[in-house]
């Protein structure tokens, strides 16, 4: 039997071992390597081949959608199942945009991740039953887009971070950006969201229901 070789891209060591721990039960699949950062992920990606990458959305330094559109770029074919803390709500249309072929939360059972491995390498999509609606709007060119959605990647993380309550020196710690950065970031939020201030942004969140 032909296994699935995986690359678990994930900053925390004790996410890796749960995953490859999870992974050893099946018969048809086999973890090849670890990334512990997106750099790592690019490397391992231009030296050997996987039939399939769990990468973590959030990393220090570049985020994973910024890892996976590169990937993209030269690894057009290669699946690749984002992994992610965040509910669908907050990123899963925008990994789907960079090239996902599925999205999962960290909250998910363990048989949902090795069904979502399958039927990814097997050259299918995964997605929630509850995402599928929401996604056909949002991947619509023609759709009256909601504010947030003209924002960045690294803007609508920071957005998100923000409107959790976390200040920017918490922001820039977190993403190992500098502290001017992350205002130049906030700077450019509030004025494409036309906002005022954090408070602003919070309510924005919670009235989207991007944050609880």
């Amino acid at each position: 039997m032909k296994k699935i070789k995986i690359l678990i891209a994930d900053d925390h060591p004790i996410v890796r071992e749960g995953y490859k721990k999870i992974l050893m039960d099946t018969t048809d699949m086999v973890v090849s390597d670890e990334a512990e950062n997106g750099q790592e992920v690019l490397n391992y990606v231009r030296k050997k081949d996987y039939d399939l990458i769990l990468l973590d959305i959030s990393m220090p330094g570049r985020s994973g959608l910024e890892i996976l559109k590169e990937l993209k770029g030269y690894k057009p074919k290669l699946p690749v199942l984002i992994l992610s803390i965040y509910p669908e709500e907050q990123y899963a249309v925008r990994a789907f945009r960079a090239g996902a072929s599925g999205y999962l939360t960290k909250a998910s059972a363990p048989h949902e991740l090795i069904s979502a491995i399958r039927k990814i390498s097997a050259g299918g999509r995964y997605i929630s039953s509850s995402m599928a609606e929401k996604l056909t709007y949002y991947l619509n060119a023609d759709a009256a887009r909601p504010l947030h959605e003209s924002l960045s990647d690294r803007e609508y993380q920071v957005m998100l971070m923000l409107a959790s309550g976390k200040t920017v020196s918490e922001i820039a710690d977190e993403i190992c950006l500098s502290v001017k950065t992350i205002s130049t970031y906030r700077s450019h939020i509030l004025e494409k969201m036309k906002l005022k201030n954090n408070a602003g942004i919070t309510l924005y969140a919670v009235q989207n229901k991007l944050i609880g």
